[in-house]
């Protein structure tokens, strides 16, 4: 019997209009959320991220669809932590916490599988 192969993933974040219009220290705020997201993200049991793919240097504004912000590319073992890994916009206070970081950004995930290929 084989392995179980984890799933390639893809996840898409956008940053919406709420940041665009956020104060500077709002968006020290939100960035803050970001990066404890990302390393939650890592964090997951069984994810291993292969990388990051920062686009907000020749895509400016907010992203409501592709061409997204940011995007992550990780080996996740099954649906259930992708679903862990989108869950965490909704659970990740920025600031005092009155907000969470889903009322700035949005993320999709796009599931698929490894592409292999003989050298």
């Amino acid at each position: 019997m084989s392995e179980k192969q984890a799933l390639r993933v893809l996840l898409c974040i956008g940053v919406n209009q709420n940041f665009m219009d956020g104060t500077a220290e709002e968006m020290k705020e939100v960035w803050a959320a970001f990066v404890s997201m990302m390393q939650g993200i890592a964090r997951l049991p069984g994810v291993r991220v292969l990388g990051n793919m920062d686009d907000d240097r020749i895509m400016v504004g907010p992203s409501v669809a592709f061409p997204w912000t940011t995007y992550v590319l990780a080996d996740v073992p099954d649906y259930d932590t992708v679903a862990a890994a989108c869950n965490l916009l909704r659970i990740t206070p920025v600031g005092d916490g009155t907000y969470k970081l889903w009322k700035y950004m949005r993320i999709e995930a796009r599931i698929g599988r490894e592409l292999q290929f003989p050298a």
